[in-house]
């Protein structure tokens, strides 16, 4: 890997928008993820015939241009995240000339196995994602890398503070950068309805004082207190024990068929009491990955699982909430168990009879009730895996939001890889490439949890 460029890129500066502060407060959804680590994400390109000439005269400046033109749109992208002495909460903040980091680099690792299904060293991945920019007074709200394969292609790197945006949000402006890009980079062209964020604040409405009770919490658990001068914007690096040196990563994939086919297996085998089970795709997959990651880990019956998952309340807010409402707006949905109750020829039942109460709870209660406790519950349980043999089992990333179609000029993806998951054990999903309808399932794990999973797959029922 050779560092070619560091530069910043601003919203283009004779905009309106661009030449005015811009300040958006934190929600306690926004406060909820407050130091939890980034979200890192790559898109692959596969360009066999790009010479560093034509990635130097026509990719990189339409890249760099539609990125200007992009964040005039999405204001506080191209801001930090601020605590002002005067404020008693963080807030996000744009001034004129702000920016985003933009790494430029040049690689001869092996695009094919980077950007391939196949097992290969979670660490040969992390030259390719850039670093937030944090201290204790000041954090940036993403950083960008656009990563040259001679010959074979490109990959975009983003990282984005969790405060600041949720995954439906990090998903809008990628697409909202690559529509920009691919229309020709006209100044003052609108984004399209379905692209155009919006701010409001207000929109969200939680338990009063909710923003307030995390921002103690996080201030509790990292030794600060009421001392202005200890409350530090720095983020955490891992969460659940972080990231180990044999980690692998490997890209599996469930058809339509293989869902139809599990759905018909789990089915005789609920309870008479049990047939109204919410078998939806996720359910199914969920329940399915997590059996299969808890047998591959095996060990002793009594250990812990979390079985857990991030909910988007976008739709499940009375009123509804816009699904291009910009920043957090889901809570995540905890489930104890032990490890034996998926380890048994019933594991895959009671991990789909676990999997669908956890979702018909969401559809069937008030969305956000509980939320009082799950800070502080999600902070004990991240700590008892930092401890203890305890497994997180989670997701990152959704099919719904068609990150395959994301499309800058130059054809749509050839792999997009959720890196972080590596940091918490979450596993990462998205739509199937050649859009089948299935689901492709993301997985960092140990080198022999990763042998044990591959045989296991095809025959965990």
């Amino acid at each position: 890997m050779e560092i070619l460029e560091v530069t910043q890129v601003a919203p283009i500066s004779n905009s309106p928008e661009s030449t005015t502060e811009f300040r958006l407060p934190l929600t306690f959804s926004d406060i909820f993820w407050f130091k939890l680590p980034p979200v890192e994400r790559l898109f692959f390109y596969q360009l066999d015939e790009l010479t560093p000439a034509c990635f130097n005269s026509v990719i990189l400046p339409k890249l760099k241009r539609s990125l200007s033109l992009t964040l005039v749109h999405y204001l506080p992208l191209a801001g930090n995240l601020k605590w002002p002495p005067n404020e008693p909460k963080p807030i996000i903040l744009y001034t004129p000339n702000d920016g985003v980091s933009l790494t430029v680099a040049h690689s001869d690792a092996d695009f094919n196995i980077l950007s391939s299904d196949g097992v290969y060293d979670a660490a040969e991945l992390h030259p390719l994602k850039p670093d937030l920019v944090t201290s204790d007074v000041s954090a940036s709200a993403i950083a960008m890398q656009v990563t040259l394969f001679p010959n074979k292609g490109f990959c975009i790197g983003i990282t984005a503070h969790h405060a600041v945006l949720d995954c439906q949000t990090t998903t809008m402006f990628i697409k909202s950068w690559a529509h920009i890009c691919k229309q020709g980079n006209e100044e003052n062209s609108p984004l399209p309805p379905e692209l155009t964020p919006f701010f409001d604040r207000s929109v969200v409405k939680g338990p009063d004082g909710l923003d307030m009770l995390y921002l103690n919490q996080w201030l509790a658990s990292s030794g600060s207190d009421s001392d202005t001068s200890k409350k530090s914007l720095k983020i955490t690096t891992s969460a659940g024990g972080g990231a180990a040196s044999d980690l692998v990563r490997a890209t599996f994939e469930i058809t339509r068929e293989d869902l139809k086919k599990l759905r018909e297996r789990v089915l005789p085998k609920l309870p008479a009491s049990g047939k109204e089970v919410h078998l939806s795709t996720f359910v199914l997959w969920f329940a399915y990955v997590t059996t299969c990651m808890v047998k591959a880990r095996g060990g002793d019956g009594d250990r812990k699982v979390a079985f857990a998952f991030t909910a988007d309340c976008r739709p499940l807010l009375n009123p509804l909430v816009s699904q291009n409402y910009f920043g957090n707006c889901n809570r995540p949905k905890f489930v104890m168990a032990k490890a034996r109750d998926f380890l048994d020829e019933n594991g895959f039942v009671f991990a789909v009879q676990k999997a669908s109460g956890m979702v018909k709870d969401l559809m069937e209660r008030w969305v956000l009730e509980g939320m009082e406790k799950i800070l502080s519950y999600s902070l004990d349980v991240l700590k008892e895996a930092s401890e203890s043999n305890l497994q997180i089992i989670t997701v990152a990333g959704s099919p719904r939001f068609g990150v395959y179609g994301t499309d800058f000029g130059w054809g749509k993806p050839h792999k997009v890889v959720i890196v972080s998951i590596e940091k918490n054990g979450a596993i990462s999903m998205a739509e199937s490439r050649d859009g089948s309808g299935g689901v492709e399932i993301g997985l960092t794990l140990h080198k022999h949890e990763m042998n044990n999973f591959s045989w296991l797959f095809p025959r965990c029922v």
